[in-house]
This record gives C-alpha cells, structure tokens and sequence, in this order.
C-alpha cells in the first residue's frame, strides 16, 4: 500500500505543505512526523509513531465525499 500514500504526499493540500513545513525535521517538540502514513484501512494524513498521534486536515473534499459522511 505505497502507491495511494506517495500520490497523496506528491499532491498535497497548501494547508497539509504548511503543516509539514512545519512538523518535518523534528520540528514540533523534537518529535518525528511522517505525511501520509497507512493504518490499516486508513491513510493518516500526519503521525507520531512515537507517541501514538494522528493529525487529520480536512478540507472542501470531505463535504462532498460519501465516504466521509456521518
């Protein structure tokens, strides 16, 4: 499952690229984030294997996806 992940990273948000600028290089507390990372089913959009967390953006996309509905 590296095909969907590395599309994601190759196209991602403004908002995601400036999240990344800044938690990438240990930028945030000293703690490594990696974009894009599965879990299971799932495509996390930021995680800190380290400390167990997840950052999830949403944007316009997930208003008209019937998949995130709920």
């Amino acid at each position: 499952m590296t095909t969907r992940p590395r599309f994601l990273r190759a196209n991602a948000t403004m908002v995601e690229n400036r999240l990344w600028y800044m938690l990438r290089n240990r930028g945030l507390a000293g703690q490594k984030f990696v974009r894009q990372m599965p879990i299971g089913v799932y495509i996390a959009d930021f995680a800190c294997r380290e400390l167990g967390l997840i950052i999830e953006l949403d944007g316009g996309q997930h208003s008209t996806s019937t998949t995130d509905a709920g």
